[in-house]
């Protein structure tokens, strides 16, 4: 039995709510919808926050656009189901929001100022530690860093809370040393023929590159993403390349492909 969509001429976010209630009726509901679970659903979260991510490095708005009404229903979705169970509704997860916002900046909506960007970011962190203490104490400064995130968004994470209690590295050439150090380390047991050894060097070196990307402000996630669209256009480029000369990537070798990829990189360049 099919029912009429919610109306056009209600305000966006209310026929939206509506639709997500239509889609979850378990009589006349879609039964994919009605069948889904935080447990389900949260695969598709992060998915929609990476294609928001991708519109962005794009510079494409009309996706983004798309791309975030996306994002905006999954969070719909997971609200109508913490709603039906009787934990929280959509208004809940604004109102909550809405405070945490107002209370992280107290130099906007209260009296305190702050006399820098890294003063503030201090601030930041000392109100988001007040609000883990108000929660109850965990065994470990580290506990709630979740561990779905990426592994080098977690690494990052894991390294800034450690941080805020002095256990840092000093300096950027700190970093940078034991990087070098763990390179040489991994250089070791690639030479002893050691797989296993070297999947765990390899995470301690990919550990201090998010290390060292955290030290320097920068997002590892972002940058990689960065550096993977960059690997694209130029290998797109050899394949471009190749095809002009009648051939394919696996007809070609590597001292013709080589050469092509350092083409590619002076065309960016604009050599």
């Amino acid at each position: 039995m099919t029912r009429p969509a919610p109306p056009a001429d209600l305000r966006p976010i209310d026929r939206l709510l509506a639709i997500m209630a239509h889609l979850r009726d378990p009589e006349h509901g879609c039964p994919w919808d009605v069948a889904q679970t935080f447990a389900t659903i949260a695969p598709y979260t992060v998915e929609e926050a990476y294609e928001v991510a991708d519109a962005i490095e794009r510079g494409d708005l009309s996706d983004l656009k798309e791309e975030l009404g996306d994002l905006l229903l999954q969070v719909v979705f997971h609200a109508r189901m913490a709603e039906e169970q009787g934990a929280f509704a959509f208004e809940d997860v604004a109102r909550a929001i809405s405070e945490k916002m107002v209370r992280r900046h107290p130099h906007v909506f209260a009296n305190e100022t702050y006399g820098s960007l890294a003063e503030q970011k201090e601030g930041w962190e000392a109100l988001k530690a007040a609000e883990r203490e108000a929660k109850g104490r965990r065994e470990s400064l580290l506990d709630d860093v979740p561990v779905g995130l990426p592994a080098l968004t977690r690494a990052v994470k894991l390294s800034k809370r450690a941080a805020t209690v002095g256990f840092v590295w000093p300096t950027v050439q700190d970093v940078v040393a034991k990087l070098h150090e763990e390179v040489a380390e991994l250089e070791v047991e690639v030479a002893a023929g050691d797989l296993e050894k070297a999947r765990h060097e390899i995470g301690d070196v990919l550990f201090v590159v998010a290390n060292l990307a955290r030290t320097l402000d920068v997002d590892p996630e972002d940058a990689l993403r960065y550096t993977n669209g960059k690997f694209v256009r130029r290998f797109r480029y050899i394949e471009e390349k190749l095809a002009a000369r009648g051939k394919t990537p696996d007809q070609s070798d590597l001292a013709e492909m080589d050469a092509l990829w350092n083409e590619a990189k002076a065309v960016e360049k604009g050599g």
